[in-house]
């Protein structure tokens, strides 16, 4: 891990346009052309490396792309897709067919939950849903049909902390895959490095950064992404999730400052924790050292990067969530939005929005509260001054005890 930089691996990759511009050239193209009947032959087995057939199989915009996330994440070599859920979904499908078992963390994305509860049944695919921080209850878990533990680095919405060496030591003992979600933490935490099998994000998130585009990527061995885009059993290849060759660049752009976004948000996140914690409002942020798994993820994290910008507020109840919520958007101090990575700050109740597919009862169960708002700190100049405002608006809805 010390001399893994993932910053530096992006700054490195240095790819020439088509005529010598400083970015790669856009292959604005669906389908591609041959000199002989033999070469298109070969391409379609893949047999002919630098040839393309059709951008579902490959373009070259995806694969600059493809590699500079490879090369972030430290695996052999990555596949994007269009979307974060056109990631996860092949991934877990082509690792697992009828009568196989997944160990999943019970926190996670609800789109991903409901996959895994409502879709994958359907398929002869079964997962049991276990606190991932409890090491012992993940390995109690295992049956002799699991194929794959599955977690979230730092988990949607409750930013609990999955340890990602002692989970990659039990899935080596019982040759399991261990697939980790890593959108909350892009730089911060490299899961490749510390044993997971296949590392995934939501490029929607943090690495595009704007809020203008859709996409995701699988990061993983070559022969795992050989197989993910077999044409006669590859999960991406048939399902098609393909991400569009000019969102590919457009990624590709935002990438490049990704170092720089992850050190202010996180640095704008750490701020205002402490300083909500410090005000007696009931806070959570893997940097604080009241976080049950701060020491967990400080070893985990490439310091520089900082404990990343996911924190979350528990004002009691939805009511009050709600009303501080649309108080703070009307102060223009962020948005009333689900996501994450923006410039400016994002906020939701995430038992009615992004984790609503989570039953009621289980949410209760795993302490997903109606009063709590989850944010996604963004990249204020002045923080000091943020903290002041969002303050204000706590103290003129009477949310401090």
């Amino acid at each position: 891990m010390k001399n893994f930089n993932p910053a530096d691996n992006i700054q490195d990759l240095q790819y020439f346009g088509e005529f010598g511009g400083v970015n790669p050239s856009i292959s604005d193209s669906s389908t591609y052309t041959f000199l002989s009947a033999k070469t298109m032959f070969d391409t379609f087995e893949g047999n002919m490396e630098g040839c393309y057939l059709y951008s579902r199989h490959s373009s070259p915009s995806n694969l600059y792309l493809d590699k500079a996330l490879a090369a972030m994440e430290g695996t052999e070599t990555a596949n994007v897709s269009a979307s974060g859920m056109g990631a996860i979904t092949p991934t877990l499908l082509q690792l697992c067919g009828s009568g196989d078992h997944i160990v999943s963390s019970r926190t996670i994305y609800g789109g991903t939950y409901a996959f895994l509860k409502n879709f994958t049944p359907r398929l002869g695919i079964k997962t049991t849903f276990v606190d991932i921080t409890k090491l012992e209850l993940v390995e109690a878990a295992i049956t002799a049909e699991t194929k794959v533990l599955y977690c979230e680095t730092v988990s949607n919405p409750l930013l609990e902390v999955a340890d990602i060496e002692g989970l990659s030591k039990i899935a080596k003992r019982h040759n399991l895959k261990l697939v980790v979600d890593n959108t909350f933490s892009p730089l911060s935490v490299s899961p490749a490095k510390l044993g997971a099998d296949i590392v995934i994000h939501s490029l929607t998130k943090y690495i595009n950064g704007s809020s203008d585009t859709v996409g995701g990527v699988t990061c993983a061995s070559q022969e795992f992404i050989d197989s993910l885009k077999n044409v006669n059993s590859g999960a991406s290849m048939l399902l098609g999730p393909t991400m569009d060759s000019l969102r590919s660049a457009s990624v590709m752009k935002n990438l490049r400052t990704l170092h720089i976004r992850m050190k202010q948000h996180s640095h704008n996140a750490m701020y205002l924790a402490e300083r909500f914690e410090k005000d007696g409002i009931k806070t959570v942020y893997p940097g604080l050292k009241s976080h049950p798994s701060h020491e967990i993820y400080k070893s985990m994290i490439n310091p520089e990067y900082g404990f990343g910008g996911m924190m979350t507020l528990d004002v009691g109840t939805l009511l009050k969530a709600n009303a501080l919520m649309e108080l703070m958007q009307a102060k223009n101090l962020g948005y009333l939005a689900v996501s994450l990575g923006f410039y400016k700050t994002l906020f939701s109740a995430p038992g009615t929005s992004t984790s609503s597919e989570i039953p009621m009862e289980e949410q209760i169960e795993m302490g997903l509260t109606d009063g709590l708002i989850r944010f996604s700190i963004g990249l204020d100049n002045d923080i000091e001054r943020t903290y002041q405002s969002m303050k204000a608006c706590i103290i003129e809805l009477n949310l401090l005890k």
